[in-house]
């Protein structure tokens, strides 16, 4: 009877540690996406917390509140600069490449004044898009978010960098959701301001 209670206390333990680890997933990921790719999107969003938390023992939103985003962006180094690029390369790798292609795509990018044109990363108005779009129906800012995303595809026309700390209602930092999006949204920065490829037109 003794090991029967101990072996019952021990199962109701796991089941407690269990529901009250993070349930990554929600409705909106599940509706728009396989469930090999929402491993692939936890992925991208550990990989992120991991970079701006380092070795600090915090979760997400304490890690993103305590980055100085001010006084990094006035002298010109916005915290996302510090994400290591190779790494970041690593995890595209880690990641399946349908999970990429929904988030992602290749575009030319021209610069005028010197005449060069290299691989840039933009919207790949897939899967990604539609889940933003489906958030929007319960969440103003990521409405606005996603709508100019998909006309412009390109994720510096809906900057939401500000909004973060203004606006905590519609940005929960402890949303799976919001995270993912802010992982996504910092880590296409830094790949456009990191990638030096030339555009291959073949």
């Amino acid at each position: 009877m003794i090991r029967f209670k101990i072996l019952l206390i021990g199962i109701l333990i796991m089941q407690l540690n269990f529901s009250c680890s993070e349930k990554f997933a929600t409705n909106e990921m599940e509706n728009n996406f396989t469930s090999e790719q929402i491993k692939d999107l936890k992925k991208i969003r550990d990989f992120f917390e991991n970079q701006i938390c380092g070795e600090n023992k915090l979760d997400f939103g304490d890690c993103f509140r305590k980055i100085p985003h001010d006084s990094l962006y006035a002298y010109g180094i916005p915290f996302w600069k510090q994400i290591d690029f190779e790494k970041q390369k690593d995890l595209y790798n880690n990641i399946s490449e349908s999970t990429f292609n929904e988030i992602w795509e290749f575009c030319k990018t021209t610069y005028f004044k010197s005449g060069k044109v290299t691989r840039t990363v933009c919207s790949s108005n897939g899967d990604y898009q539609n889940y933003l779009t489906e958030l929007g129906k319960m969440n103003p800012k990521i409405e606005k978010y996603a709508e100019r995303l998909l006309s412009a595809g390109d994720w510096s026309s809906g900057n939401i960098h500000y909004q973060v700390f203004s606006d905590e209602k519609n940005f929960d930092l402890n949303n799976s959701d919001i995270q993912l999006i802010l992982s996504i949204h910092y880590l296409t920065f830094n790949d456009q301001e990191k990638r030096n490829e030339k555009w291959n037109s073949e």
